[in-house]
Parts: structure tokens; sequence; C-alpha cells
């Protein structure tokens, strides 16, 4: 059975991958089309019209590729996985079935009247179809990101002999953390259609096509960018701390007094979403506020600043890993990942600050303080992670946390 876990794993990986890019598509894009048919018939002008029936051909592109794609992956959901399946399918079996319901067949009616009834309905009937479209694909996304949440976030059932039994259907729809992962996955969507719309727009208008069309949908998307983007880092800390408080607080052994006696990892976990989202928040604003400072500055340490992304790539997984493995051995392997992604993010972090503090002049004495600058960067971070967990922990754990912040700190900023 070992043997079949990773190549199941795998193959599942790669078929949701695959499926999620063309839904994330269609739900943002069915209310685009909307807004671009309410525009046409506000204002007359073709231009929205033009818009209007370019992107209709990529809904109905994405929403083929996504229903080929999910039939197949919903069969998986039994074939790779039958045992979680068997235990947990009154409630995710009933789900998509739900959105099948619910969603799938209305979006999959009305496409059709949308794509080819233009001329056949009158305009009203037409853009409510474009209405309802619109209506199913966000609906589609609602009872899988209530799956979803479900699994990160159980409630509203009762185990009866290993099986989960649905008692409270309410509750299992409307789990805590089921607005934060859909306002999360809406606006991503959002985002990807208007970077979609954008880059196919720019493209037409480098290779010298100047209708008006396309600087609409240009502009329409860049002002759509520009506000859906500070939208998402807002929610994506507000959906850090919201499954922070409902998934990894169950791992979690809370005393009276508000301390942690648990595992350093847990102690942390509270703000991990959220200092991820503040550096990605810090570099966007950095490149819109002081886009030569940015390009001047990147250009300098392009190197170093990769080498953080990756140390952080590695941090991000190994912390999500370690919360979900099973067993002492493969915990220790994903710490011992975190630790070496935590060790590369410092590290480069001082070098960066050491070149900047420069003005990146190349030489040796400079290069040097660079160095000297990582690894005092490194050892700050060690004496406020330790003095985070004398403060949040008890036990032994904060003994022993004690003893190594006053001893790095001794060593490292004191020599």
């Amino acid at each position: 059975m070992d043997e079949a876990l990773l190549p199941a794993r795998l193959q599942f990986a790669l078929q949701i991958s695959f499926h999620i890019l063309f839904p994330a598509i269609t739900v943002a894009l069915g209310w685009f089309l909307l807004l671009v048919k309410w525009r046409c018939r506000r204002t007359g002008d073709e231009a929205w019209m033009a818009v209007y029936r370019l992107w209709t051909k990529v809904f109905a592109l994405a929403f083929a590729l996504g229903m080929v794609s999910g039939i197949v992956m919903s069969f998986q959901f039994g074939a790779n996985w039958p045992g979680f399946m068997e235990r947990v399918g009154d409630v995710a079996g009933q789900l998509p079935a739900y959105e099948i319901l619910t969603a799938f067949f209305l979006e999959a009616t009305f496409l059709g009247v949308m794509l080819f009834g233009r001329r056949r309905v009158p305009e009203w009937a037409h853009t409510g179809t474009t209405a309802l479209v619109a209506v199913g694909t966000t609906m589609s996304a609602f009872w899988i990101l209530v799956l979803n949440s479900w699994m990160h976030a159980p409630a509203g059932f009762e185990l009866r002999n290993g099986v989960v039994h649905a008692v409270d259907w309410r509750a299992i729809v409307l789990n805590p953390s089921m607005p934060y992962r859909l306002a999360h996955a809406l606006l991503a969507s959002a985002l990807m259609v208007a970077f979609l719309m954008l880059g196919l727009s720019a493209w037409r208008w480098r290779r010298g096509d100047r209708r008006q069309d396309v600087w609409v949908s240009l502009r329409a998307a860049a002002l759509a960018a520009a506000v859906l983007g500070p939208a998402q880092l807002v929610m994506g800390v507000c959906m850090g701390w919201a499954r922070s408080s409902a998934g990894r607080r169950r791992s979690r052994r809370w005393r009276g007094s508000g301390r942690l006696s648990g595992e350093p990892v847990f102690a942390s976990s509270r703000s991990w979403d959220a200092n991820e989202t503040w550096l990605v928040l810090g570099v966007g604003i950095l490149l819109v506020a002081f886009p030569a400072a940015h390009g001047a500055v990147l250009t300098a340490v392009y190197l170093p600043v990769s080498l953080m992304l990756l140390a952080l790539v590695f941090r991000g997984v190994a912390f999500e890993m370690r919360l979900k493995v099973g067993g002492a051995e493969g915990r220790r392997r994903w710490e011992g990942v975190f630790v070496v992604g935590s060790l590369g993010a410092a590290l480069a972090q001082g070098w960066i600050l050491g070149r900047y503090v420069m003005s990146f002049v190349p030489g040796r004495g400079e290069i040097a303080f660079a160095a000297v600058s990582a690894l005092g960067v490194m050892s700050a971070y060690v004496l406020v992670g330790a003095s985070w967990l004398v403060w949040r922990t008890e036990g032994a754990l904060r003994r022993r946390r004690a003893g190594g912040s006053s001893s790095g700190g001794r060593r490292w900023c004191c020599p």
C-alpha cells in the first residue's frame, strides 16, 4: 500500500493542478462578462460588445476544459482515496452532488443561450442568462469551498463506528473558516482573470492592434488588478488568522494562563500567514511607489533575493507538512527542511541589508560587512524567536528557550 500512496498523490496533484486553472477563470470571468454586457447596454459603445464576444469564447473554452478535467477528478476521489471516502462520504460525497445539481446544471443550461442566443432572445433575456451563468459559477465555487473548509474545520457530524454521519447541515455548510476561504478564492479568481485579460490585451496592443476594444479591456483589467491586489492581501491575513483559530488551535494545549506548553512550531503558527503576506506587500509597495529604486535594488542583489524566495518556499512547505505528516521520523525530516529554509532566509536578508548599508559598492571590505550582517540578522532572529517562546510558552519548553535566548544573545549580540 505504501508503494501506491506516492503515485496516487502525484496523480491527484497533477490532475487538480490542471483542473483548477479553468474554474478559477470561469468563476470571475462570468461576472466580468455581466459587467461588460451592462456597460454595453448603458453606453451603446460597440467596443464593449467586442470585448464581450471575445471573452465569451474564452469562457466557453475554460468551461469545457474544466468540465472534462473535473469529471476525471471526481472519479479519483473514490479511486485514489477509497478509505477516506468510505468514512466521510456522508458529507464529502453529498456536497459535490449539491454543486452539480444547483450550480453546474444552471451554468451549463444557460451557457448555451449566452453563446448562441443573442439574436434569438430579447436583449434583456440575454443579459439575464449572463447573470445566471455568473451566479452558477459562484455557487459552484461555494459548494466546493464548503467541502474544503469542512475538511479543515469539521463540524456538524458525529462518528458511528468510525464513520462520519452528518447531524447538522447548517454547521457543516457554515463552518467558521468557510467565509474567509470563499472570499479568498473569489478574490484569487478575480485577480487571475484581471491579469489574464491584462496580459492578452497588452500583447495585442504591443503587436499594433489599436482598436478601441483592446484599450477598453486593458484599462479595465489594470484597474481591477490595482483594486483587487490589496484586497486579496488583507483577506489573506484574515484567512491566516481564521485558519489559525479553527485548525491549528486543535493541536495546541492551552493552559488557564493563555500560554502554550506544546511544540515551538505551534507557538509561531498564529502569525505565520500574516508575516508572509506583509513581506509580499512590502515588495509590492516598493515596486509601485519607487519603481526605479525597486529595479536598482533588485539588480544589485538579484541572487540573494532569489535564494531568499526559494528559502521561504522551503520554509512554507515544511511548516505546513510538519503539522500534517504522521510519525516522528516524518516530522523530523520536515523540521530539518524548516531549519534550512529559515536559516537561508535569515542569512539572505542579512546579506541584502549589509549590501544596502554599504550602498552596493563592490570591494572586499563591503563583502565582509555583508557577511557579518548576515550572521547578525540570523542571530537577531534567534534571539527574537527564543524570547517569543519564553513569553508565550511554559514548562520545559519555556525553560529550554530561556537558556537559549540568553546564551544566544550574549554570544552573538554582545560578544
